[in-house]
């Protein structure tokens, strides 16, 4: 076990040392130089959305509220559809020909004066925050994954994980998170398979494992009826409005070479979307039909379930297979948070910036107690809320008034950590979709001026 995860690790860095020599410079460490390929951008973009809450998250939360926890399925697919067919080939060619480096360029593209700082710092502020709670969720998730394997205190498992996430991501920079992010979606793709494959054939087949579900687990709303009923099928279904605004998703679109790339991305990202999401839901309902309510973490359902099904080699390749959800988004972030300090804010080197932020999610996964769950989904909603509208708006080239761009962040960012703080609704709806919603309708009601970005 110490083996393959060392081993595993040591690959990592080699392919950081590897990367090195493809980052010479400011471009290539931020975006590769914009020469990504379909299969590459596809999978990195796939493992970095996905991060923690796909495997244990997700696996986490069918256990605790069974059969509704389906509903997070079509909601974020859809999201990744939308992101692929009409956010990506109008992203990949605006990056291609204006030069952009970072989605703030993006965006910001053909405001002066006032509005365009004040979107700069919004984007950065927002990024930052978000990133750092993200990252913390992601760390948090390699500690778990480490300390229940290694019987060591998760605050030393937490260390060790973000190290080499560190290492490999200031040496290679893009092209060092993209290729590990590709072969760590190729391991998670393969541990989505094994385990609720596994679980289903102890179990005897679907029909069984629905059969040993109580009627609560069965519940496709959770309990809720009526109206509340509505309100959370339409907060699980929203998560997939995350997608059109997560920053370090949209540059792997934004560094695709061509179109032919983008038509095998499409291909390879949604299928592998399909699968994971899918395994990892009946993983949880699996989980629950085999162990029912075993007290402990729901999150850690995956690490009961490989122990007690796996043989020693694949419970390992499963272990192996969390740190890469973990690392896969964790190391993109790193990188997106850093490119915004250094190239959007003209704060210093890049890799200074990979090293401080780091080093304070580090400090956010030791000291929060939240689920990783409740930390990615707030991460998602706030950054979803707060560039996507925009980015829907760019993309059908909309005219947008120039004041309107600022506004439309900073609201779409502030509800959303105002929501967060606020008890919970059913299914999160006011942080899920109110946010979005009224920046949307600030970009699209404000009156109108001529936009000044170039056609």
């Amino acid at each position: 076990m110490l083996t393959i995860l060392v081993s595993y690790q040591a690959l990592l860095i080699g392919i950081g040392l590897w990367a090195k020599r493809r980052s010479e410079t400011h471009d290539d460490f931020l975006i590769g130089g914009r020469k990504m390929g379909g299969v590459v951008a596809s999978l990195s973009y796939a493992a970095g959305a996905s991060s923690a809450w796909s495997i244990l998250g997700l696996s986490g939360i069918a256990f605790s509220i069974g059969v509704s926890a389906i509903w997070l399925l079509p909601g974020t697919i859809t999201g990744h559809i939308v992101a692929w067919f009409f956010i990506a080939p109008r992203i990949q060619a605006a990056a291609a020909e204006r030069r952009h480096v970072t989605l703030t360029d993006f965006l910001i593209d053909g405001l002066s004066g006032w509005q365009r700082k004040s979107a700069i710092l919004i984007a950065g502020i927002a990024i930052v925050f978000c990133f750092s709670f993200y990252i913390a969720a992601q760390f948090d998730g390699a500690g778990t994954a480490l300390a229940h394997e290694f019987s060591i205190p998760t605050e030393v498992a937490i260390l060790v994980g973000a190290a080499v996430i560190l290492v490999y991501t200031c040496l290679g920079g893009f092209w060092a998170v993209s290729i590990t992010d590709s072969l760590q979606a190729i391991v998670m793709l393969v541990a989505a398979l094994i385990l609720p494959v596994t679980a289903l054939v102890t179990l005897g087949g679907l029909g069984p494992t629905f059969s040993a579900l109580s009627d609560e687990h069965l519940a496709l709303t959770s309990g809720n009826v009526g109206w509340m009923a509505a309100g959370f099928l339409i907060g699980m279904a929203s998560i997939g409005f995350g997608p059109l605004g997560q920053p370090h998703m949209l540059n792997r679109m934004m560094a695709l070479s061509d179109q032919t790339a983008l038509n095998r991305a499409r291909f390879v990202a949604l299928s592998w979307f399909v699968i994971v999401l899918s395994g990892m839901f009946l993983t949880g309902l699996a989980g629950h039909a085999l162990l029912g309510e075993f007290l402990g973490d729901p999150e850690e359902l995956v690490f009961q379930l490989a122990a007690e099904l796996l043989p020693a080699l694949a419970g390992a390749i499963l272990v192996v297979a969390v740190l890469s959800a973990v690392m896969s988004t964790a190391d993109s972030q790193l990188l997106v948070a850093a490119g915004v300090a250094s190239h959007d804010l003209g704060q210093s080197n890049s890799r200074i910036w990979v090293v401080a932020i780091g080093i304070a999610a580090v400090a956010l996964a030791l000291l929060l107690s939240e689920s990783i769950f409740s930390r990615v989904l707030f991460a998602w909603n706030a950054l979803g809320a707060t560039f996507g509208p925009l980015v829907l708006q760019r993309c059908m080239r909309r005219p947008i008034h120039e004041n309107a761009v600022p506004i439309a962040m900073a609201i779409g960012f502030v509800l959303t950590v105002l929501f967060y703080s606020l008890p919970n609704t059913v299914g999160d709806i006011a942080e899920r979709v109110i946010p979005f919603v009224t920046g949307w309708l600030v970009l699209w009601f404000y009156p109108k001026s001529r936009d000044k970005r170039p056609d």
